[in-house]
């Protein structure tokens, strides 16, 4: 069963950093994903023609040019698994989200195939730029302590 909701800051029984860090990744990784899907979006458009909403969801789900963004999308949904379970949120959450995050969204030409593609959105997109940036800073915000030294 789940209970509440993935944007709420506090729940009973969670801790409430880990679960506040949680809730901020979530959003970061959310406004992020629709800056790469409006750049896919422009893309697809300039080969193909505008599509409206209908067709662009099935886009989304279907189509190839979309389809690297699905890790964005997977990865949303399991923080708001944690953010609605059962089980209580606790540091140990967070530090393993935040870990994986940070793998998964550094930019690099030689790392997995969605990190090139990451790379190259960074490379062509003011906006992804931008929430790559406070991405980078929530990451920054969130070390450990003895990652900060």
């Amino acid at each position: 069963m789940l209970s509440g909701s993935p944007n709420a800051l506090h729940r009973e029984g969670d801790d409430s950093g880990a679960r506040e860090k949680l809730v901020a990744l979530r959003g970061a990784l959310l406004r992020l994903h629709k800056s790469l899907l409006d750049m896919e979006r422009r893309d697809y458009e300039r080969e193909h023609g505008v599509v409206n909403t209908g067709e662009l969801f099935r886009l989304v789900v279907d189509d190839a040019q979309f389809g690297w963004l699905h890790n964005i999308s997977e990865f949303v949904v399991r923080l708001d698994e944690a953010l609605t379970g059962k089980a209580p949120i606790c540091p140990a959450d967070s530090e393993t989200a935040f870990d994986l995050a940070r793998k998964m969204f550094t930019p690099t030409e030689s790392g997995d195939a969605f990190q090139k593609q990451y790379f190259a959105a960074i490379q062509r997109d003011p906006a992804v730029v931008m929430e790559h940036a406070e991405l980078a800073r929530l990451f920054s915000q969130t070390l450990p302590k003895e990652k900060k030294e």
